[in-house]
């Protein structure tokens, strides 16, 4: 078997579909598969069930897609700890970054790093906190920006800001003329949030657990796809929302709709960091990566100075 073949297996995997899996490795369908059915010959088991283009695998075959995962993962750092002896700052970064996050801090921070690493452009993946911390330690990404905390098992974080909950309401909410907001007063009215799946929307509850009676007759809140479509929601009357300060400030002047409104202290907030594996070599990378976040000055949060990096 080769690597080749393995990463058509995990991209198959992936896609569970093998026109889309040819697509992401770069090849036909015919020479995916033609690859993939040598490899089961070689192996002697069926590795995924199929039916019209669609692939399910097989019990076997998600043990052996595991293995080829960190197989991939342990080829991969080969290159990475050859580039030791290179310049860090040469090649892509891949970056990955929660939705609540990259639209926010993006546009500061890539004129920021044209200029300080112009050879080193940013590979960007916007996913779920979980997809994130996988790709990560599958070796599919080098560093995420994520909200704290997480599980730090094999992997190194650096703090980056703080930044505070706010809740935004249509112009015409009778909570409008209110200095500022409790979290209990929340469960008052009707409440939109991200879908399950968003730290986010965790972090929101853990603020105000009430705000939401998963098994009575309780307020259940009403889900969007990303902040932006919460907006969008409230603005048309159907509820109020909670978003992190980052997300009001730093957008394009525009008239608004909406009024946002400061939580009571003590007020939810959230602590926003790097991750990256602690087996990554281009520390130089990181450490540029993280200047560039700091200079950026994104409105609305408290950046953490610190010096150093923390486990």
């Amino acid at each position: 078997m080769t690597l080749t073949e393995l990463r058509y297996l995990v991209n198959l995997d992936k896609e569970r579909h093998f026109g889309r899996a040819a697509e992401r490795s770069f090849v036909s369908q015919p020479t995916l598969s033609v690859a993939l059915k040598k490899l089961e010959d070689e192996l002697g088991v069926m590795l995924f069930e199929r039916n019209r283009g669609e692939a399910r695998p097989t019990p076997v075959g998600v043990r052996i897609i595991g293995q080829a995962k960190r197989v991939l993962a342990e080829a991969a750092l080969v290159g990475d700890l050859a580039k030791e002896g290179r310049d860090e700052l040469v090649g892509p970064l891949r970056f990955g970054a929660i939705y609540t996050v990259g639209p926010y801090l993006l546009p500061y921070l890539i004129p920021i790093l044209r200029r300080n690493a112009p050879m080193m452009p940013l590979v960007i993946e916007e996913n779920f906190t979980s997809v994130l911390l996988e790709q990560l330690r599958n070796n599919e990404l080098d560093v995420a920006i994520l909200a704290l905390p997480i599980d730090l098992n094999g992997l190194q974080s650096w703090p980056l800001y703080d930044e505070d909950f706010v809740v935004l309401l249509p112009p015409d909410h009778h909570w409008t003329e209110e200095h500022s907001i409790t979290a209990r007063r929340m469960s008052e009215e009707p409440l939109l949030l991200l879908g399950p799946g968003h730290c986010f929307r965790d972090q929101v509850l853990e603020a105000c657990p009430k705000c939401v009676d998963a098994d009575g007759d309780g307020p259940k809140p009403q889900t969007g796809s990303s902040l932006e479509t919460i907006r969008h929601m409230v603005a048309s009357g159907l509820g109020i929302t909670v978003l992190p300060q980052s997300s009001i400030e730093n957008r394009p002047q525009e008239p608004s709709l909406l009024v946002a409104k400061p939580f009571a202290p003590p007020a939810p907030s959230r602590r926003i960091a790097l991750i990256w594996r602690k087996t990554f070599p281009r520390t130089k990378a990181i450490e540029v990566l993280r200047a560039a976040i700091l200079e950026s000055r994104m409105k609305g949060v408290r950046f953490v100075e610190e010096q150093g990096e923390a486990a």
